[in-house]
């Protein structure tokens, strides 16, 4: 617990050094199954993917429960706790702390020749080349906080599936779950298209574009449209072509068809430069006057931004 409070004490004194932030959500307690037995109890949303609530982050780290079973590295439930639920404290809740380079760098040395034996290659969402390294910024890693020599705590439970040993429980090449009872827990909340959604969410882009394709094999499902109109962007560019929007979990939420037009709002990762279709994102079935809209509600959002510049350097 020493190495922890001194964890602590780092990050406190890393947020004094940093400039001062608008106000961030406060942390909240760890409800994500998979990430109970870490040895922080308090994150923060939205995490490291874009999951505004954990809810949502459940339904994305689940993901990976057949890979986690396999026993294929034992930093891989850390690193993945890390990012779906990332450690808070009460000293340090501007944003979410990242987990080191060299976390995610063992986990996908591990998991990955796994993966490449049901076809599959380590997600673009978790890449390792963007996260901090240990010595050159505030980052966290099993070794700063728990004995070396700790147990794998996934691997203690033998109701856990086990798909490299057990043929009761082998796993699906198509998305890396366990087979057997499959319970369909994917449920899209709607979210209702109107001036209030759209000035509170603030979405990053807003396209007019036609379904061509909804890729869902794999752990990370996408949706590839042929853009029509662009409403709104932000940093990444959007070019009047074929384009693919990435959903952050195995779950299609929105929903979209194939072949259809739909008015679409979103959200983009900065880093690396994707249009992302997350909880709260909107794609409804096109209709012409909702460009109209999109551009009066944008204009209203563009004042509501001057007006609150002007009232910051008062």
């Amino acid at each position: 617990m020493r190495q922890w409070g001194a964890l602590v004490a780092a990050l406190a004194a890393c947020c004094a050094l940093a400039p001062p932030r608008a106000a961030a959500a406060a942390c909240e307690p760890v409800r994500i199954p998979l990430c109970r037995s870490m040895p922080w109890n308090m994150t923060k949303m939205p995490n490291h993917l874009h999951h505004s609530t954990q809810d949502n982050a459940v339904l994305a780290i689940e993901q990976f429960e057949g890979l986690l079973g396999t026993g294929c590295s034992a930093d891989l439930l850390f690193f993945l706790c890390a990012m779906y639920a990332p450690i808070c404290t009460i000293d340090f809740q501007h944003e979410p702390i990242k987990p080191c380079k060299a976390v995610c760098e063992r986990a996908r040395r591990g998991c990955e020749p796994v993966m490449r034996r049901y076809n599959h290659s380590w997600p673009d969402s978790l890449q390792c080349g963007e996260l901090p390294l240990y010595d050159r910024g505030v980052c966290i890693s099993p070794e700063a906080i728990v004995k070396a020599d700790a147990a794998d705590p996934y691997s203690q439970d033998p109701a856990r599936c086990n798909p490299e040993s057990s043929p009761d429980f082998p796993l699906d090449a198509g998305n890396l779950h366990c087979r057997g009872e499959v319970v369909d827990r994917c449920k899209c909340k709607t979210v209702k298209m109107g001036l209030n959604t759209y000035l509170k969410n603030n979405y990053n882009y807003v396209i007019r574009a036609r379904v061509r394709e909804v890729r869902t094999r794999g752990m990370e499902p996408t949706a590839v449209v042929e853009v029509r109109e662009v409403l709104k962007s932000s940093l990444v560019h959007i070019p009047r072509e074929t384009l693919t929007l990435h959903y952050s979990s195995s779950c299609q939420c929105p929903p979209v068809t194939v072949g259809d037009e739909y008015l679409i709002m979103g959200y983009e990762n900065e880093e690396t430069s994707r249009l992302l279709l997350i909880d709260g994102s909107i794609a409804q079935k096109w209709k012409d006057k909702m460009g109209r809209k999109v551009k009066r509600w944008d204009q209203i959002l563009q004042g509501k931004a001057r007006a609150a510049h002007r009232r910051s350097r008062h």
